[in-house]
């Protein structure tokens, strides 16, 4: 008599409950970890706009009045996730730069969202980033102690 091989249906059921339960787990991490990418843009952006308004503290001694002076780019058109770029001067050593976002989908809508704030002393420029209206779980590690 030969003996039958293979998996018993309780057996499948089982790999089927844990595959289940992993997916569920491994989804949500992955679509933020692929809104986190995407809010790296952001990140990068803002990096060459902090560029030129410490380049000019550091030459004038004070911030910059508006985004033109500043040489700032507030309407990207190389980026697919930036919507817009603001720069606000809040007082001779002090500006902050606002990025607003595209709708990049996991709870970031259109026009959310992230601060730079900018601090001059003798010794330059001091830049710190909070979450404006995107929520905080989305912001790169440097951002979410600020």
């Amino acid at each position: 008599m030969k003996k039958q091989q293979g998996f018993t249906l309780i057996e499948l059921m089982i790999v089927v409950a844990i595959i289940g339960i992993l997916a569920a787990i491994a989804i949500p991490q992955y679509q933020d970890y692929t809104t986190r990418a995407k809010m790296s843009e952001a990140i990068s952006f803002a990096s060459a706009a902090k560029t030129s308004v410490s380049e000019y503290y550091e030459t004038q001694g004070k911030m910059p009045p508006d985004a033109t002076t500043a040489a700032i780019d507030v309407t990207p058109s190389n980026t697919k996730y930036v919507k817009s770029v603001a720069y606000a001067q809040t007082n001779a050593n002090k500006a902050t730069i606002t990025v607003a976002m595209n709708a990049i989908g996991n709870g970031v809508t259109d026009g959310e969202t992230v601060v730079f704030t900018g601090t001059g002393d003798t010794s330059g420029v001091t830049w710190s980033c909070g979450a404006g209206t995107v929520p905080v779980k989305f912001l790169p590690s440097s951002c979410r102690g600020s």
